[in-house]
């Protein structure tokens, strides 16, 4: 007597993890890449965080070439988190923009490698914070933390603060989105004074030498 096959099971499969949809850009990129408006079609109801997530991690490299270019759509994205959007929104112009299939791959991979172990650390916790007004409150330090990638300066810091406010909003986790703000905000703060010691120093020294080195101003041609 044989005995009957078990019954295939109802059990919906588990939702991809948000690591495992951006490796699997890699299947839309053709040998000419893909479209932007191509890769926002892939990524459903969470595009905000995962098109974020996918333009910070080429800023994750040191001294990464474009990276200021690269930070306005991230700064375009979060503002519109900030003032409440449901639906992403780009310029006809950014979604036509075509990646080559190389970089693609790239962030795929980095993502896979580098970026798995957001997905095992990162769970539904202190939703309040990921969540609401504290989502858009979190867009609104995304985009701080954006305009300083644009500054000649290193860019690694504030797009891991944006990496970990953008893995926080996918896995609803407040821990992630709070310590990525907090990441930001002090990254922020620290070149908002570097920059005014700066042109304070400036401001200072032409006063020193102006009221009491004037030979020294002359000397310079002032």
């Amino acid at each position: 007597m044989t005995s009957a096959p078990a019954p295939a099971s109802d059990a919906p499969e588990p939702p991809a993890s948000f690591i495992d949809v951006i490796v699997s850009l890699k299947k839309v990129a053709g040998p000419d890449g893909a479209s932007v408006g191509d890769i926002v079609d892939q990524l459903d109801e969470r595009a905000f965080g995962l098109l974020i997530l996918l333009f910070a991690i080429p800023c994750l490299v040191p001294g990464l070439p474009g990276a200021q270019v690269i930070a306005i759509p991230i700064f375009l994205l979060a503002i519109q988190m900030a003032f409440g959007a449901k639906e992403v929104w780009l310029p006809k112009r950014a979604l036509e923009a075509r990646a080559k299939s190389a970089w693609i791959e790239s962030i795929a991979d980095f993502a896979d490698k580098r970026l798995r172990w957001t997905t095992v650390f990162s769970k539904p916790r202190v939703t309040f914070l990921a969540r609401g007004l504290a989502e858009r409150l979190v867009g609104a330090i995304c985009a701080i933390a954006s305009i300083t990638i644009m500054l000649p300066i290193t860019n690694t810091i504030p797009s891991l603060a944006i990496t970990l406010i953008a893995v926080g909003l996918l896995q609803t986790d407040g821990l992630f989105t709070l310590a990525g703000s907090l990441l930001g905000l002090a990254w922020s703060i620290f070149l908002a004074v570097m920059i005014w010691g700066l042109f304070a120093g400036a401001g200072f020294a032409v006063t020193l030498v102006r009221e009491h080195l004037p030979w020294l101003g002359n000397l310079l041609g002032q």
